[in-house]
């Protein structure tokens, strides 16, 4: 079974419509939509935006469920070139760009509860992920390390600040929790993310723009790995 975690509406709705379902349950405040997708068994869930929400539906979700997989996907933003709106990223790993204990001797991104500042994706997820976007004509799929944070990123220097540190190519808010939560039960991971605004330019009017764009590449990348 292959979990299937979306923040908003417009990222899960596409994946829903093409979801034969079997079972609506309402758990800790999220509803969960099991059913099959492309042949595959998968329970979807629209956690709602920020890590705590991701972190919860995605615990919540592997506890259910007897997952093998949990797949992270929806819009991101770029932090440098060559990315730009509609390209897709495949996350290798994640790093929690806003966890910060250097102050007692930590790098930054550190996470001390499991000793770890990069979570890595499951690397037949990733390949298979890559192989998806190769069937999609016109798609630029690209393998890239995301960071994750509480905050929607526009100002450049905390851009440039995300890329000195921890050399990430986009930047989102839930992934990065996902990925831990998958760390800590020994469940795959993978996370997929269409770029809805660049590393330049007026990011919160592009996004507005691009969202629904970049909502419907990810989606599509999510059931084309399905197919194959």
């Amino acid at each position: 079974m292959i979990g299937i975690l979306c923040a908003m509406e417009r990222e899960i709705e596409e994946l829903l419509e093409n979801t034969r379902v079997e079972e609506r349950r309402r758990l800790c405040g999220y509803e969960f939509t099991v059913g099959t997708l492309r042949d595959k068994c998968v329970v979807l869930c629209k956690c709602g935006v920020g890590k705590v929400n991701a972190a919860v539906c995605a615990q919540t979700m592997i506890l259910t469920w007897p997952l093998r997989l949990v797949i992270n996907s929806g819009v991101a933003g770029a932090l440098k070139e060559p990315l730009e709106v509609g390209d897709v990223c495949v996350a290798t790993d994640l790093v929690q760009y806003d966890v910060d204990t250097s102050a007692v001797g930590d790098a930054p991104g550190f996470v001390s509860t499991v000793e770890q500042t990069y979570f890595r994706c499951a690397e037949w997820a990733v390949d298979g992920l890559l192989q998806a976007g190769r069937d999609i004509e016109g798609a630029r799929v690209l393998p890239v390390r995301i960071a994750t944070g509480d905050r929607f990123v526009e100002d450049q220097a905390t851009k440039d600040r995300i890329v000195r540190l921890f050399d990430a190519a986009a930047v989102e808010m839930e992934g990065g929790a996902i990925a831990q939560v998958c760390f800590i039960n020994g469940v795959d991971c993978a996370v997929i993310r269409a770029i809805s605004d660049a590393a330049t330019g007026k990011h919160a009017m592009q996004y507005r723009e691009s969202m629904p764009m970049a909502a419907h590449i990810s989606a599509r990348m999510v059931m084309r790995f399905l197919e194959s």
